[in-house]
């Protein structure tokens, strides 16, 4: 059986001179399955190199985003160790403060857990302060001081004391007393919902404690008159005035001129009619009457 060949021809030399070069085929086959196998080799060498090079880079990624949870965690502890130490200073000033003052510590009422507790903690001491605070800054602390309120009270009873009309609205003597009297008018026996406290005409009246007026006009037998709500159902009342100095819906603050003594409506003479309601009901004023404005600016404990 005859061999078969492929001839190449290959020009060489420089006059062109062709040469033929015989090659068997099954050589031609060799090559081409050694080229295919060299191939696939290739193929499969960049294949897994690259499958290589993918999990290097995951695996990268997670060791840096191992490192990042461990800064992270690390952090979080920190800032849970200054939580901790914000709550033992919160919880330390707050008491310090209320101990010094003489007020009761609050009830603090959490569910179960650490975190609510902790969270319980930090919102109450915050809350106290804040409270204090604003007690300081509102006057409500020194009246609660000056009027005793040191020993086992809460917040609350301060803010409930300086709501109340401790501060007398004129200085003089009180001429007509709460409940049943004579009429000066008749002569016959009459209940006096207020008291009346002597006064120079024009002598300014100035609000017993904070409030809201809720009326500034002519009010019939008590001629011109002006009233104030002051929270917690208590409201004060003042009649017999020459002018007032507010105006109906006007915000007040305790020590404010609200108006000045005079005798309008059924009055035999210059003077301050007042009164003292709790839920719109007359009570005796005299015993809410015990701080009077000192000539420092300041209150002073009254009679």
């Amino acid at each position: 059986m005859r061999k078969r060949f492929y001839l190449l021809f290959v020009s060489c030399g420089d006059d062109g001179q062709l040469r033929k070069i015989p090659v068997p085929v099954h050589y031609l086959y060799v090559s081409t399955v050694g080229a295919a196998l060299g191939l696939l080799s290739l193929t499969g060498i960049t294949s897994y190199y690259t499958h290589i090079l993918l999990k290097v880079s995951h695996y990268n990624q997670l060791r840096s985003e191992n490192e990042e949870l461990k800064k992270n965690y690390s952090q979080l502890e920190q800032v849970a160790q200054e939580k901790d130490i914000q709550v033992a200073s919160l919880s330390s000033l707050a008491n310090e403060v209320s101990a010094f003052y003489g007020l009761k510590s609050e009830a603090i009422l959490v569910t179960s857990g650490t975190k609510n507790f902790q969270d319980a903690q930090i919102s109450s001491s915050l809350d106290q302060l804040y409270t204090l605070k604003k007690l300081a800054l509102s006057g409500a602390a020194t009246v609660g001081i000056t009027l005793g309120l040191n020993r086992s009270v809460t917040t609350g009873d301060w803010l409930r004391a300086n709501a109340e009309p401790h501060l007398w609205p004129v200085e003089g003597q009180v001429t007509g007393s709460f409940g049943e009297r004579i009429d000066p008018f008749n002569g016959e026996g009459a209940f006096h919902s207020g008291v009346d406290i002597s006064a120079s005409y024009g002598t300014p009246i100035i609000a017993p404690a904070d409030g809201t007026v809720t009326f500034a006009d002519f009010l019939g037998g008590y001629g011109v008159a002006v009233a104030i709500a002051h929270g917690h159902g208590i409201s004060t009342r003042y009649g017999h005035l020459a002018s007032f100095a507010v105006i109906a819906g006007q915000y007040i603050h305790r020590g404010d001129t609200i108006g000045y003594v005079g005798a309008s409506g059924r009055s035999t003479g210059p003077h301050l009619h007042y009164e003292v309601r709790i839920n719109d009901t007359p009570v005796d004023p005299h015993k809410y009457m015990r701080l009077t404005v000192a000539h420092g600016g300041g209150f002073a404990a009254g009679s």
